[in-house]
């Protein structure tokens, strides 16, 4: 029986990126190590085509499963290294088809090495012909097969797979920079923040609170919600902004259909002046088009105008369907769901405005000296850090 040697991580759309390929494989060979650091045994082997998982031993499957959730993997083979020697690849060919299920198979060879002596065509014939020559129920198909059976001629070994497993595409986690990313502990943002991750982009979470409005059960969700997320990003910085002041002089001074509005204006500068001090150069929300009053073209152009920063929102041509798909898929939505409220769902009003003026947004902002407020409220973040490790760093 064959026992897979390695695991052939094949990098996709990081292919295209040129000079900044080598720079852009130096970064997800590193986020693998991460990935992979309480497996004591295995082995990395960064090339310029490929990334190998040595095994060394350990069992594959937990490995794989662990490699899917890395961004910038486009998939994933098992594969087991033999020689070049003729009757050697023949045989570990044969018996690595035999475990493989179905009733058709096509062999597809490589020679990366130009000097090896058997060309392609004729090692896809010596290989097919062994394999038909002793085995009784399998035939070829070309076009649809049951197994495409993958032999890779390389200058130091022969490379066998016939098992390809998707990633998670996307570009490794850093090389995209970072974004400031509102997270608000329901089910859209942490969607955005993973889509954000799988593009290469790390974040920093922004989360606004008002206590007593708020309980502490809202933090506690949000440090789950972001364990799950550490997943896909293994240290993330969260910064509690105390919102309880600036949302109070909202209520007294605004009209109730404006509070969302000037809520939202209010956080934007927060996420801004935060996002200017961490050095990231763009905020990132949950939002999708539409879902509720703030999140209407109008109502976002008005928001929108307290920044120059651009304000990235992944899910913002998501149906709500898709997006809880996702939320599934990653583990976060049975914490999303949990009976806590954010500022944003206590403070709602009955008629919120869903086409605001901007002039009328600004009459209502010299009502009170909401500056002296941003900057209180930035004197006195509180800032944890959520680790795969359980480490808090502040």
């Amino acid at each position: 029986m064959i026992n897979y040697d390695y695991i052939m991580v094949r990098f996709g759309e990081l292919s295209t990126k040129g000079k900044n390929k080598i720079d852009f494989i130096k970064t997800l060979g590193n986020n693998i190590k991460n990935a992979l650091k309480d497996f004591n045994n295995v082995g990395i082997d960064i090339r310029r085509d490929h990334i190998y998982v040595q095994l060394n031993g350990e069992d594959y499957l937990p490995i794989l499963t662990r490699l899917q959730d890395v961004s910038g993997i486009h998939a994933l083979s098992l594969v087991y290294k033999c020689s070049k020697e003729i009757d050697d690849v023949k045989a570990s060919a044969l018996e690595l088809i035999k475990q493989e299920k179905g009733k058709t198979f096509k062999v597809k060879v490589k020679r990366s090495d130009k000097q090896y002596s058997i060309h392609s065509e004729e090692m896809t014939r010596i290989i097919a012909g062994h394999i038909l020559r002793n085995t009784d129920n399998l035939t070829v198909d070309v076009h649809n097969p049951d197994i495409l059976l993958s032999v890779d001629m390389r200058q130091e070994a022969c490379y066998i797979f016939s098992s390809t497993y998707e990633g998670a595409g996307g570009y490794p986690l850093g090389v995209g920079g970072k974004s400031m990313h509102m997270l608000s502990g329901g089910i859209d943002s942490p969607v955005a923040a993973y889509l954000l991750m799988k593009r290469g982009v790390m974040v920093e979470c922004i989360h606004f609170a008002s206590p007593p409005y708020t309980q502490q059960g809202v933090i506690y969700k949000l440090e789950d919600l972001l364990h799950k997320l550490n997943r896909y990003q293994p240290r993330i910085r969260l910064h509690i902004i105390p919102f309880t002041k600036i949302q109070e002089a909202i209520y007294d001074n605004v009209d109730e259909s404006y509070c969302i509005t000037l809520m939202r204006r209010m956080m934007f500068r927060l996420a801004d002046r935060l996002a200017h001090r961490r050095k990231c150069p763009v905020i990132s929300t949950g939002e999708s088009v539409g879902q509720v009053a703030s999140q209407t073209l109008a109502s976002m152009n008005v928001i929108n105008a307290v920044t120059n920063m651009p304000v990235i929102r992944p899910c913002a041509t998501m149906d709500k369907l898709d997006i809880i798909k996702i939320s599934e898929k990653i583990d976060t939505y049975e914490i999303s769901i949990r009976p806590y409220e954010d500022c944003c769902t206590i403070f709602t009003p009955l008629a919120p405005k869903t086409m605001p003026h901007l002039d009328e947004v600004i009459e209502f902002e010299k009502k009170f000296d909401y500056e002296s407020l941003i900057q209180e409220a930035l004197n006195n973040v509180e800032v944890k850090f959520i680790s795969e490790d359980d480490e808090e760093i502040l």
